[in-house]
């Protein structure tokens, strides 16, 4: 392993009996490795190097593709127990028996899950850009048109920006930088994006009502951070705030001039955050 992702970082792969799984492993190789779970329609390689790289120069990170997802087979789960079940087969087929977990957006409700599912094994957690599923009382919804852009069969630079960054100058630069950071990994030969077919299955996570983990969030007694953006277009930083309030141990932290790529636009102040909560 090295210290630092780089684009020539390799790709593993671990036999389980629902998938193959393809993962990479990077940073220092001691500690509680840290487990990152992605977005909607997200792959691996859609993950920033320049916000892995602070974290590997402190932690043992891994990055996996869920069954269905990428480059890891099977077929896509169709629920928020079995999307949180692939991430613990994964954990397990490593052999590992403790884990940090740290998941954006979709990827932050299914560590919130895997977290229930596992007491155990689960030592912190961060949930970033997220929400604890549906049902948050009082949290405003997106408008339609993110679904709308969200689910076309390509989506472009434009569409990122909308979905990811603020309309101002200084946010799209850095939401820009940050795609042209991935470019690396996705314009290469071996990429695999997400299927239209993975896509439908989110989606019918998403939407069932079993997906929510908020009339259980007491149940996560440990640490947790939040964060999110004041400005996320896709899931309102409202959940951020009442997630706070009813998690018996957490954190949160809102960046006034971000949104749902914070993450991408404060990388050095947000991954000091993630690797002093974790410390």
């Amino acid at each position: 392993m090295t210290q630092t992702l780089s684009p020539q970082a390799d790709t593993h792969y671990v036999e389980t009996p629902s998938a193959r799984f393809a993962y990479r492993r990077f940073g220092t190789g001691a500690g509680v490795p840290l487990i990152l779970a992605l977005r909607f329609r997200g792959t691996m390689d859609h993950w920033d190097p320049a916000f892995l790289n602070p974290l590997a120069a402190g932690r043992d990170v891994i990055i996996f593709d869920n069954i269905g997802h990428g480059k890891t087979n099977g077929a896509a789960p169709t629920s928020m127990e079995a999307l949180a079940g692939g991430l613990i087969e994964f954990v397990d087929a490593l052999g590992l028996t403790e884990i940090d977990l740290l998941g954006w957006s979709l990827g932050g409700i299914v560590v919130q899950a895997a977290t229930l599912q596992r007491p155990d094994l689960v030592r912190r957690l961060i949930v970033a850009g997220s929400s604890p599923g549906g049902g948050v009382p009082g949290m405003p919804q997106p408008d339609p048109k993110i679904w709308q852009v969200a689910t076309k069969p390509v989506n472009d630079d434009d569409d990122f920006l909308y979905l990811f960054f603020p309309d101002n100058e200084s946010a799209r630069s850095q939401g820009l930088e940050s795609l042209r950071r991935l470019d690396a990994r996705t314009l290469s030969a071996d990429h695999v994006p997400v299927s239209l077919e993975t896509m439908q299955a989110q989606l019918a996570v998403i939407a069932s009502t079993g997906s929510s983990v908020w009339d259980r969030l007491s149940e996560v007694t440990i640490p947790v951070l939040v964060a999110n953006g004041a400005h996320d277009r896709m899931i309102d930083a409202y959940a951020t705030y009442a997630m706070a309030g009813r998690l018996p141990h957490a954190k949160a932290i809102l960046y006034s001039d971000a949104g749902h790529g914070f993450l991408f636009q404060h990388i050095h102040d947000f991954t000091g955050e993630v690797l002093g909560f974790l410390a």
